[in-house]
């Protein structure tokens, strides 16, 4: 019984978990944000260049 106290004890005070999610949330959002700005940019310098492509 202690055994299973004391393994319990130290599992809830391991913060280890909580900040490696912590972390893989942080690099998801910053995925979604770079990815999504590459698309807008992509986007809009493929019109450009269709633009400049019809004018010459």
């Amino acid at each position: 019984m202690f055994e299973y106290l004391k393994t319990w004890l130290a599992l809830k005070t391991d913060r280890r978990a909580v900040t490696a999610l912590e972390y893989g949330l942080i690099a998801s959002l910053i995925a979604v944000v770079i990815v999504t700005g590459v698309k807008l940019i992509g986007t809009n310098l493929s019109t450009m260049f269709t633009s400049v492509a019809g004018n010459l």
